[in-house]
């Protein structure tokens, strides 16, 4: 039997159905963020700076098949497979996305971030746009954050400051990028990250995370 009390004046029925609390009370549902942009505005700088500060997110780490270079470190830099290896997470559907990159395979397993999503660890990953396309298409949820530069001027000094292209390969990159900026609007987030101003990106991509974490309507990531 459901027992009214009063409260102003007026009965209040226990037996009431209240929505589920928890959620918001113990931080929200884990999430998974990709972080995606142009070549060249700062996805791994991004990255590095958010474990640099300690923030408590299960950081992607991709899996290929080339082998280490000096100094990469088994499930640190990447997770260094066979190819065979790899093609059998190809087949048994266990990677967000793949591509075969001058011979050698690279992509995104989905086992560790399931193990960190099941932990109620909040996920990042840095993608491609083509990448982040494809992960929103497996998984509605998913929350979709574009970096932009604060000019094209300064996404060009960068990629000069790279010394790694020559001009035909930078004019390629150039117009890649102009591609992908016209593809903004597929994402949920826009934030710019300006030369020398690396914790501000930072600080506003955490503010997305954490305003994400009260929305009414939670964000479910299931795989």
């Amino acid at each position: 039997m459901t027992v009214p009390s009063r409260h102003n004046g007026q009965a209040l029925d226990r037996g009431q159905d209240l929505p589920d609390l928890r959620p918001y009370l113990e931080g929200g549902n884990p999430l998974l963020i990709v972080l995606s942009g142009p070549s060249g505005v700062g996805k791994d700088a991004v990255v590095k700076r958010m474990k640099e500060l300690g923030y408590p997110f299960h950081f992607v780490i991709t899996a290929t098949t080339r082998p280490p270079r000096p100094g990469e470190k088994q499930g640190v830099d990447y997770f260094f497979l066979s190819e065979e290896e790899f093609v059998d997470l190809i087949h048994q559907g266990e990677l967000f996305e793949h591509a075969l990159v001058y011979g050698e395979y690279k992509g995104i397993p989905k086992e560790h971030v399931r193990h960190a999503l099941a932990s109620g660890q909040d996920v990042v990953m840095r993608l491609d746009v083509q990448g982040a396309a494809a992960v929103r298409s497996l998984l509605p949820d998913v929350i979709l954050i574009f970096l932009i530069p604060g000019s094209e001027e300064e996404l060009l000094q960068r990629l000069r400051g790279r010394k790694t292209e020559n001009v035909a390969t930078l004019q390629r990159r150039v117009a890649t990028m102009r591609e992908e900026m016209k593809r903004i609007s597929e994402f949920d987030y826009v934030v710019v990250n300006r030369d020398g101003l690396l914790d501000r990106a930072v600080e506003t991509i955490a503010a997305i995370i954490r305003a994400e974490k009260c929305r009414a309507r939670q964000r479910v990531i299931r795989l």
